[in-house]
């Protein structure tokens, strides 16, 4: 059997296998994720061993069981927890109703998904018998002799050839997103003027907004006003504001960016909070937007609201979910063609969504 690194040794490696931006990220890097990770290369289920691993293998392990690593006990546990009335030393990590949470979420939706775990296909979906294994190239992740750089470029070759083109999008714009890089970020804007902006997280997620979510789902879009933290000004479009109906003023609680999409025989106005760490569009920040609207003379119903997050296995997003209003909607650079929409009736935002 391959050599044996400890549950926490897994667990640290998973925060490095699966950076933020990686799909279904809790699943797969929670200490649940690990310890079935750990009790696959116990019992050897790795491809084309021949031997599989089961729910049962994980929520009976034991803190004892664990700490015989010879070859002879890994495989007699291995066998033996699948029979009925066998005694394992030890209390057991988890309860049996656990079980799905170990099948449904850490391995179909989590490692299965992500192409870490391999599924039997031979097995009737009713069967009890063990089906799971890991992939030798991801297995081979876990060798306790690796550190290091040699460990970097190991996860990194793994990553590139093992996840999908969509995930490692997703890594690469949340890796940009939380760089330190020191450059200026440049802003294209619809009509192909340019505006560079201070590096940063919020700035990484306002290039997005401009030059992704605008197009995708706006039909002939325009940026009528974009700041940046701190109140500096980036651009502020004065003419094409009073052409809409729209009076800015400067004074007032505006928001990160106000875009415009002048498709629609009456201009639809979307307004747009930035989030790297705190300030979505809640309830008494739509309020306040929607006074600024009316003072202004706009017609509400021609007017959106848009939180914009990096992604959304991250921080920012589970810290301010549930303050966000209904009747706005998130959206996330690095899922560039998803938008959720938190309305109690369906609403499109664009005849392009």
């Amino acid at each position: 059997m391959m050599a044996l690194a400890t549950r926490d040794e897994v667990h640290e490696r998973l925060q490095a296998i699966f950076p933020e931006g990686s799909p279904n990220r809790s699943y797969v890097t929670r200490m649940l994720a690990a310890s079935s990770v750990f009790v696959a290369l116990y019992i050897g289920a790795v491809e084309g061993s021949g031997t599989f691993l089961g729910p049962k293998h994980i929520y009976r392990m034991t803190d004892e069981q664990a700490a015989k690593t010879n070859d002879a006990e890994r495989t007699a546990y291995a066998t033996g927890v699948l029979r009925g009335g066998s005694h394992i030393d030890g209390a057991r990590w988890y309860q049996d109703n656990t079980r799905e949470p170990i099948r449904d979420e850490t391995l179909r939706e989590g490692l299965v998904a992500i192409g870490a775990v391999t599924e039997r296909t031979d097995l009737a979906t009713t069967s009890s018998k063990p089906r799971y294994a890991l992939t030798r190239s991801f297995a081979e992740l876990f060798d306790p002799s690796l550190s290091g750089e040699g460990l970097q470029a190991r996860i990194t070759a793994w990553q590139n050839s093992s996840l999908n083109k969509g995930a490692l999008a997703r890594l690469a714009i949340v890796r940009r997103g939380g760089g330190t890089s020191k450059d200026q970020v440049l802003v294209t804007f619809p009509n192909g003027e340019t505006r560079s902006m201070k590096p940063g997280p919020s700035s990484i997620i306002t290039k997005a907004v401009v030059e992704v979510f605008a197009p995708t789902f706006l039909g002939d879009p325009a940026v009528v006003f974009l700041s940046e933290s701190g109140n500096k000004v980036v651009a502020r479009d004065d003419d094409l504001a009073r052409s809409i109906g729209l009076a800015i003023q400067a004074d007032k609680n505006l928001p990160d960016m106000i875009l415009v999409d002048l498709q629609p025989e009456h201009p639809l106005l979307v307004f747009v909070e930035v989030v790297a760490t705190d300030g979505p569009v809640n309830e008494r920040r739509k309020e306040a937007l929607q006074a600024l609207v009316s003072d202004a003379g706009f017609p509400l119903e021609h007017v959106a609201f848009v939180t914009a997050y990096l992604d959304r296995s991250a921080g920012p997003f589970k810290k301010t979910v549930d303050s966000l209003a209904w009747g706005s909607y998130a959206w996330f650079a690095a899922e560039p063609e998803r938008l959720v929409v938190f309305s109690g009736k369906p609403r499109r935002l664009a005849s392009k969504m």
